[in-house]
């Protein structure tokens, strides 16, 4: 895992799986839709990326999901 996803707080990782579940996994079967397999698409982005992604859950509301 990259160096900046231990600094994440619980929250925006869990949005940040949701999102990615959403999006990323729309076409996966479910039984490979984890939380791990979020975790790991997570890792390969970069920070920029992450903190993009977070600003836009944070805008539509995700994290209240």
């Amino acid at each position: 895992m990259s160096d900046f996803l231990h600094i994440l707080k619980p929250n925006e990782r869990r949005m940040l799986r949701t999102i990615v579940k959403k999006v990323n996994f729309q076409h996966y079967p479910k039984e490979f839709i984890t939380d791990r397999e979020a975790d790991k698409f997570i890792a390969v982005l970069g920070p920029v990326t992450i903190e993009k992604l977070l600003k836009v859950g944070k805008d539509n509301n995700i994290d209240n999901l």
